[in-house]
């Protein structure tokens, strides 16, 4: 009603000086009856009105599309009024709908195509690396080992397009179970155990082995294993420990992963949950793609859990995991 009111105000305006210009046209030419006038210009006053009724009600769901926010993309084709401009706005939201479900369609395809694609080459790329680590594994010499580590990198690497690939259907690609934090920890240290050992930083398990979660193993899994990269490689060459430890506070179960490594600058810790932000740290290690914790924060929400982080430069960094549901 009020954008109806506001878009015929200058409409009664002008129709109002209209006819008070005509009477004033006719007093100036020596017509003095003034009640007769001004019941002339009450009888325009009253066709106004009397259209202004009509327009409103064969406008009215116009009008109410327009001042109501759409609660669906489907909402917006709703017609019901059958004058013409009502009509021939439906005609080219239609029109437009149907513009823009081609266009989502086409983009949907092409997204499913890029996503087939990138699953089946990093699957075709982990069969020469598997390969390469059977044929390695049982040599001892400084090359092998340099080779498998390079190898441990390159499988991370794929194992982070694959994520990053699966990310955009989340929400088909996920299941909700009782996982045991400290099973998911140390497959996380299993799996980046020539890391650990080539930066010379060590392990520490204080996880309470009851303490179950409701989570996906899969996904957290990976949440998990950025954090463990990203504590080993800033505490490289320091002989310190990455610890793993729990506790229940608050209602709530919480991992700790804490480093002993070099910390993140004040000015940057605001910002090191955002894609591709390595910050000062970045230009230390030619390595880092800015890209791990982004991943730990969205899956940590998608999934329902809280990522917090702490860090002191020179001290260390903490990451808690909070999650809400669990098991002991």
């Amino acid at each position: 009603m009020k954008l109806f009111l506001r878009d015929h105000l200058p409409l009664v305006v002008l129709e109002i000086v209209q006819l008070f210009v005509v009477l004033l046209v006719y007093w100036l030419d020596g017509y003095r009856d003034l009640w007769t006038g001004l019941y002339s210009v009450f009888l325009g006053i009253v066709f106004v009105g009397g259209y202004l009724v009509y327009r409103f009600y064969t406008h009215r769901s116009l009008y109410l599309r327009l001042s109501e926010p759409l609660e669906s993309l489907d909402d917006s084709l709703r017609g019901g009024d059958s004058a013409p401009l009502p009509a021939a706005l439906d005609r080219l939201l239609e029109t437009q709908y149907a513009h823009y479900q081609t266009k989502l369609k086409a983009a949907e395809k092409s997204r499913n195509d890029h996503l087939t694609f990138m699953n089946q080459w990093v699957h075709q790329m982990k069969t020469p690396l598997s390969v390469i680590r059977l044929t390695l594994e049982d040599q001892d010499d400084a090359k092998s080992v340099s080779v498998l580590e390079e190898t441990d990198r390159m499988e991370k690497g794929l194992e982070t397009v694959l994520y990053a690939a699966r990310l955009e259907t989340f929400d088909r690609d996920f299941q909700v179970e009782p996982v045991s934090l400290r099973t998911v920890a140390e497959n996380a240290v299993h799996e980046n155990k020539r890391l650990f050992i080539g930066s010379k930083v060590y392990p520490e398990m204080k996880v309470d082995p009851e303490l179950k979660v409701e989570s996906d193993a899969k996904w957290l899994g990976f949440l998990i294993g950025q954090l463990v990269t990203n504590a080993v490689k800033y505490s490289a060459d320091s002989g310190q420990k990455v610890t793993f430890s729990t506790r229940v506070e608050d209602g709530e179960a919480v991992l700790e992963i804490r480093d002993r490594g070099i910390g993140i600058p004040p000015a940057d810790r605001k910002r090191v949950f955002q894609p591709f932000y390595t910050g000062d740290n970045g230009r230390k290690y030619r390595e880092s793609t800015g890209m791990g914790l982004y991943f730990a924060k969205e899956i940590a929400e998608r999934l329902g859990h809280r990522i917090e982080l702490e860090s002191e430069v020179g001290v260390g960094t903490v990451v808690r995991i909070s999650f809400s549901s669990y098991l002991t």
